[in-house]
């Protein structure tokens, strides 16, 4: 399973850290992803991850 929310799509984002010296290598932030047992609109039971984003906004219906 990919670390990407299921609601937003929101998923990792690639940078570089540059340090005094001027050396660059590369990092990525991940989203802020909770696995959660949600109910569909058809009413059955999913495990997903969704970001904390999405479950504070109530975009979601908690089993």
């Amino acid at each position: 399973m990919a670390r990407v929310c299921y609601v937003c799509s929101k998923g990792t984002t690639f940078g570089r850290n540059v340090s005094h010296a001027n050396n660059r290598t590369t990092r990525r932030w991940l989203p802020n992803l909770h696995s959660v047992r949600i109910v569909t609109e058809t009413g059955e039971h999913k495990h997903v991850r969704v970001c904390t984003r999405c479950l504070s906004a109530g975009k979601i219906r908690k089993a």
